[in-house]
């Protein structure tokens, strides 16, 4: 079998990882089902790292196609909050009125309506000095069971050490038990409880709940810079 290597993001690449995004945008299967337009969700879930911030992307490949990829920032602080990337796709992708996408921006709606009657505060971005940077990942099937996953996270904890950071969060479904148990694998924890999903179903039509891990990280002291 040949070997999958792990390198730099490349703008050549962004094809690849918008087509990943898709096709593994619910906990690693294809998002389809729930929102049938591919650009629009490439554009919330990948846009940001691929556009402006490019370096601080990996991705995986074999046999010179992209595979798998990690998508991160540094301070996330400075990146475009997803309340901005959805009105951003209601406004340029007219989202609302899509046949593909509409149906999941009135759930959307619907459930904000609902949680705020009942109080229930609404996810939001993590915006800490203890973990600044956060990270998306996604797999193909064929590079998944492998190492790839782990080595990409290392790679990129790896760097914000270098950096001086002082940690990492992300953000995962708390259903997906296979991407808790790999994030815990990697060193995360849990932060707060998990909080409910405007939109997003699972097949039974339950919803879904956002969990937030944590990592803190040491400075590298070794002298030098990364490369």
């Amino acid at each position: 079998m040949t070997t999958i290597k792990i390198r730099a993001y490349r703008d050549a690449d962004r094809s690849a990882v918008r087509d990943i995004c898709y096709r593994t945008g619910y906990m690693g299967d294809p998002i389809s089902s729930q929102w049938a337009d591919q650009p629009s969700f490439a554009n919330l879930f990948t846009g940001y790292y691929t556009d402006d911030e490019p370096e601080s992307a990996l991705v995986a490949e074999r046999d010179d196609v992209v595979i798998g990829y990690l998508l991160g920032c540094r301070d996330t602080a400075q990146s475009t909050s997803a309340t901005r990337l959805f009105f951003d796709q209601l406004a340029t992708r007219c989202i609302a009125f899509r046949p593909g996408t509409a149906r999941f921006v009135r759930r959307a709606l619907a459930d904000s309506v609902t949680d705020l009657f009942h109080r229930v505060a609404p996810p939001d971005r993590l915006i800490d000095p203890r973990w600044p940077a956060h990270l998306h990942i996604d797999l193909l099937p064929e590079a998944r069971g492998q190492g790839v996953g782990r080595n990409l996270v290392q790679q990129w904890l790896q760097r914000l050490e270098v950096d001086g950071i002082a940690g990492c969060h992300l953000e995962t479904l708390a259903e997906n038990n296979g991407a808790i148990s790999f994030f815990r694998s990697c060193g995360f924890e849990y932060f707060g409880p998990a909080k409910l999903a405007p939109a997003l179903r699972a097949p039974d039509g339950t919803r879904h709940h956002i969990q937030v891990m944590v990592r803190s990280l040491e400075p590298d002291p070794r002298p030098g810079t990364r490369t």
